[in-house]
């Protein structure tokens, strides 16, 4: 397949997920970002159709038929009142769901995040070209 053409089915095996009819809301997303701001440096980018959530350039979550979606992480896990694990779409790793009951708690919503992006590893040091 393509590789533009798997990313396209990507998108819509996003919205395929519990509710094929809703995609993230761009209301959705602010409001996210309003909740992360006080953790700093928190940015979204639109994806097919769904959102992905960076911390400091890194991305350290999903945002999917309106329900987000972090890396799973030890401490992230340690920092859940309640652990619930969902995919963002179908095929794709488990990853913590935060019930959007939780996200008018500024403080905890920061820590969940700053949390995660601390315990991802470094990113990979980009690859040289080949010269030929």
């Amino acid at each position: 397949m393509h590789f533009f053409g798997y990313f396209a089915k990507w998108g819509t095996r996003c919205r395929q997920n519990d509710n094929p009819a809703m995609a993230t809301s761009q209301s959705t997303m602010d409001f996210l970002l309003d909740v992360l701001s006080d953790s700093g440096q928190v940015s979204a980018r639109k994806m097919f159709g769904e959102y992905c959530l960076y911390f400091a350039g890194r991305p350290v979550g999903l945002v999917c038929n309106e329900q987000l979606f972090l890396k799973p992480t030890e401490p992230g896990r340690r920092l859940m009142k309640e652990i619930q694990e969902g995919t963002p779409f179908p095929g794709a790793r488990a990853h913590l769901l935060i019930n959007a009951d939780y996200w008018d708690d500024r403080q905890w919503m920061s820590a969940m995040v700053r949390a995660t992006f601390d315990s991802l590893p470094p990113p990979k040091p980009p690859r040289k070209p080949v010269k030929r």
